[in-house]
């Protein structure tokens, strides 16, 4: 049945299933034990973060996560829940049919049933106790993180834009739109550092031989969207908009405030450095 994906979708390359724990439970051929256990361990990662940043896209009650997926220069990766506790990973070249591809996906995810399933890793209570917590930490907000003006400008030029923040190599937060307390930044920070890290880690599933060809990781919910995106120099940018927002609108706008943002990130770095 996974291997249907693969027949049935032109430039379509590998599809996995696994457990939220990380243990595969059927894959495509043309991949490696080693292979089908390296992205079923990186997608178990991935998925868990995923969930972990639904606040960061707001404070609807319906916060349910839907699919994340990356982008390279080489390639993409999808991932879409499979049942309880289980998870649908497919590999595919940069010009894949993504309405096809989605769709044999999903009645993959039909077919498959509870014939799959696995008992979550995190029940349903805790994630939702995650966010509790996550958001009573955003409501202390009582330490600043700097204001970027580039980024407050990119926020409010689209409809439906929420936050965005600039990280370091090191994933610590270099800057952020208004309204993002200390606590918040560190949170997502720390997420989309590990985001970040199983993104690249995916690379040779979607077809490449590098890490470094990553551009960037869009998380969909129901209420909004989250996207990670390569800002140069080892920085990258997170960002959250509402659901009805025009994330590609978003995210040129972010494009053209990088130039400001990686001279600004180079000037402090200097700075640093004569002191």
């Amino acid at each position: 049945m996974v291997q249907d994906i693969v027949d049935n979708v032109p430039r379509a390359r590998h599809a996995v299933v696994l457990s939220a724990d990380g243990i595969p439970r059927g894959a495509t051929d043309g991949l490696t034990g080693q292979d089908v256990r390296t992205i079923s361990a990186a997608m178990a990662g991935m998925q868990s973060l995923s969930r972990a940043t639904a606040h960061f896209a707001g404070t609807s009650q319906d916060r349910a996560w839907i699919q994340t997926v990356i982008e390279f220069q080489h390639g993409w990766v999808f991932l879409i829940g499979a049942g309880q506790g289980a998870y649908l990973a497919a590999a595919a070249e940069p010009d894949v049919d993504m309405e096809q591809l989605s769709f044999r996906m999903n009645r993959l995810v039909a077919r498959l049933g509870n014939n799959l399933t696995a008992p979550p890793r995190v029940n349903a209570r805790d994630a939702e106790q995650y966010g509790e917590n996550a958001e009573a930490q955003r409501d202390e907000a009582d330490r600043s993180v700097t204001v970027l003006g580039e980024l407050d400008k990119a926020v409010a030029s689209v409809p439906g834009a929420l936050h965005a923040l600039l990280l370091g190599a090191n994933g610590l937060p270099r800057g952020a739109s208004t309204g993002i307390g200390r606590d918040l930044a560190d949170t997502i920070s720390a997420a989309m550092t590990g985001i970040h890290a199983y993104s690249r880690a995916t690379a040779p599933f979607a077809g490449g031989a590098h890490d470094d060809e990553w551009s960037q990781t869009v998380i969909e919910f129901q209420h909004g969207w989250i996207f990670l995106i390569a800002a140069g120099d080892g920085d990258f940018l997170a960002a959250a908009a509402e659901h009805d927002c025009d994330i590609e609108d978003f995210t040129a706008h972010l494009s053209d405030a990088m130039p400001a943002l990686i001279s600004r990130t180079v000037a402090q770095g200097e700075r640093a450095s004569d002191a």
